[in-house]
């Protein structure tokens, strides 16, 4: 049975390069999970997690890399 916390064990969180070289406190972390993509705030890693199950994050991140959320 899936649960958030097992999933969430041994997790490899990573920061996009482009803050800053990974420094940036301002960014969100990102987890591949087997169950998904997990994403957090960097600045509260012990805080909230959204995960989101299969390729939706991708799909999220090609909706806004084509500008689909952009303001008009």
């Amino acid at each position: 049975m899936w649960s958030e916390a097992t999933a969430l064990r041994g997790a490899r969180w990573r920061k996009s390069s482009y803050t800053s070289g990974g420094n940036d406190p301002q960014c969100v972390e990102l987890a591949c999970l087997a169950v998904g993509t997990a994403v957090r705030d960097s600045k509260a890693p012990a805080g909230p997690v959204l995960v989101f199950p299969g390729g939706a994050f991708e799909a999220f991140l090609g909706q806004a890399a084509a500008g689909r959320f952009d303001r008009r």
